[in-house]
């Protein structure tokens, strides 16, 4: 069973590294970025299952981070967990109205640190209505992760994006103009050619299981996934 990837946005190298060595003793994968800028870029290839974030960082904050996290659609469900030495009781509130699950102030202890993250992935973990699925394809809301007959693959975030909207509405029909507002955001403006292209490398990751027949093309409108042309 492959472990929680925890994602660590600390500036100060020496506390980024004592995080990275306690959290992985306790079996986590770790990955360690020094600002925001960096950890919005890794999460553009990669969704952990928690991100810990440090409240003065470079730039641009801890709190806003939190706050583009809440609002992008593939981040906004990750556990985070604030860790700072502001330990007042109007930092708290602040953390909390921005998005974050749990608050860690600093100095802190490894082994309360370890059993709050193990704390809030058992939560996250036993939340209902995560899995999404039709015959020989799953994708589990909760761990970001996609299982074609068996084997888990990789997806890039939008095509992950668009493949948990498909799997909520099998069988609807989406223009372009809608997939653009649903996974790329109203906010965001691209061609919509763009959906094409990401359409052609979800159904290029499932070639290889011969399921790339579920995602069809609706001539005129967009695309549709369809469950009953998934390869037995």
């Amino acid at each position: 069973m492959t472990s929680h990837h925890i994602l660590v946005v600390e500036d100060e190298q020496e506390i980024r590294e004592l995080l990275q060595y306690s959290i992985g003793r306790s079996g986590y994968t770790v990955s360690v970025v020094p600002d925001a800028e960096s950890a919005l870029v890794q999460l553009q290839n990669e969704a952990p299952d928690l991100i810990l974030i440090d409240w003065m960082l470079p730039r641009m904050n801890g709190i806003e981070l939190a706050r583009r996290i809440r609002h992008d659609q593939y981040t906004k469900d990750i556990p985070l967990i604030m860790l700072t030495a502001r330990g007042e009781e109007v930092d708290k509130l602040k953390s909390f109205d921005a998005g974050v699950d749990d608050y860690v102030t600093k100095p802190f202890s490894p082994r309360e640190l370890n059993a709050r993250i193990k704390a809030l992935l058992r939560r996250v973990g036993d939340l209902e209505g995560s899995q999404l699925s039709v015959e020989g394809l799953s994708l589990d809301t909760v761990a970001h992760s996609v299982c074609v007959k068996g084997d888990y693959i990789h997806l890039r975030p939008t095509e992950y994006r668009l493949l948990e909207l498909f799997l909520r509405h099998p069988k609807r029909a989406f223009h372009r103009s809608q997939l653009l507002d649903l996974v790329w955001g109203r906010s965001v403006f691209v061609d919509e050619r763009t959906v094409d292209v990401h359409v052609l490398r979800l159904r290029k990751a499932l070639h290889e299981y011969e399921m790339d027949t579920l995602v069809q093309t609706v001539h005129g409108v967009g695309y549709r996934l369809n469950p009953a042309f998934a390869s037995a």
